[in-house]
């Protein structure tokens, strides 16, 4: 028997989401008169009390509130770093930043590389993760092959892939260095552990019962995966693209070893043009134009990658995206 857990104030969908309306609107009003008072220390304060008090609030127990509290500890040291970031730009720049055709490019190549990465890695992976799912002999050595990139230094990750697919490598055919090919192969091989672990998650934990009465019904095992377990496993599938694209986006080590500037074709300018993925222009910034301009490109690489990935999350949404049979 479920047991429900009821709260102070209820637990009505209108009535959370307008205590969370205000929760947050409390949170930026302290951080802005904090920021405003330059005494961000303060707000630091306030989001860790506020937080337990909350919880009393919300609920009362005591271990609630102490797990919130805690909590609330690493969103400060999440959380705050970004607001004082945010807070710090200077509009001017940012849209000089903003208009500026060389970052158009850098920020095109900051989404359009990691895409190919990410599908790469889904259409290579996803096939993979199925066969973990379902077991075989050896699997153990296959998942530390593939778990491996997680722990591998960056520029180490960039390294390997120079000498299996550069020169004198297993495709000597294949332009790697200084290509978007290489590119694509660096992101690749640091981002495809995230699609094939969460779509393997996601094969497993449908109903072996469901692949049973298919194959009863007399339907083979393409027919299986494409009608039952395919579908059912589509979100796992879209998320771990969608995660395996976040993390091709802030990869900096292996591409800046691999392909420090690369030529792709520009689809704004009809053309051919050369440009450097955006987390090595965004280092390379820095060292030329300090922490202010740096941080105005850093930024609206932040905005676009948190749009592309709030737009995928809300197509990718339960009410949206549904598995099962077609």
């Amino acid at each position: 028997m479920a047991i429900k857990t009821e709260t102070r104030f209820g637990d009505g969908t209108v009535g959370q989401a307008s205590l969370v309306t205000a929760f947050i609107a409390i949170q930026l009003l302290a951080f802005a008169t904090a920021f405003i008072l330059d005494r961000p220390t303060w707000y630091a304060y306030f989001m860790i009390g506020s937080t337990a008090v909350t919880a009393y609030a919300l609920d009362g127990s005591p271990f609630t509130v102490m797990t919130a509290t805690v909590g609330s500890l690493l969103m400060v040291a999440l959380g705050l770093p970004l607001f004082l970031f945010v807070a710090r730009q200077s509009p001017s720049l940012v849209l000089e930043k903003a208009l500026d055709p060389t970052v158009h490019r850098v920020l095109y190549l900051g989404v359009y590389g990691p895409l190919l990465a990410a599908v790469l890695s889904l259409l290579l992976g996803v096939p993979l993760a199925h066969l973990l799912a379902e077991g075989f002999a050896g699997q153990q050595f296959v998942e530390s092959l593939v778990d491996l990139p997680l722990v591998v230094p960056h520029s180490v990750a960039g390294i390997i892939i120079l000498f299996g697919f550069g020169q004198d490598g297993a495709f000597p055919q294949l332009s790697v260095l200084g290509t978007m090919v290489g590119m694509v192969l660096a992101m690749t091989f640091v981002a495809a552990p995230y699609a094939v672990n969460t779509t393997r998650e996601a094969f497993e934990t449908i109903d072996d019962r469901l692949t049973y009465a298919s194959r009863i019904h007399g339907a083979n095992r393409l027919e299986t995966f494409r009608r039952v377990t395919g579908p059912l496993a589509i979100r796992g599938m879209i998320t771990g693209g969608v995660l395996a694209w976040a993390r091709a986006v802030s990869e900096f080590g292996a591409v800046a070893v691999v392909a420090y500037s690369v030529s792709f074709f520009y689809p704004v300018e009809g053309s051919v043009v050369r440009a450097q993925h955006a987390p090595v222009f965004v280092y390379n910034t820095y060292l030329g134009g300090g922490l202010d301009e740096s941080g105005a490109v850093a930024f609206l690489l932040l905005a676009v990658s948190a749009f592309v990935f709030l737009v995928v999350r809300y197509l990718t949404d339960s009410d949206t995206i549904k598995g099962g049979m077609p």
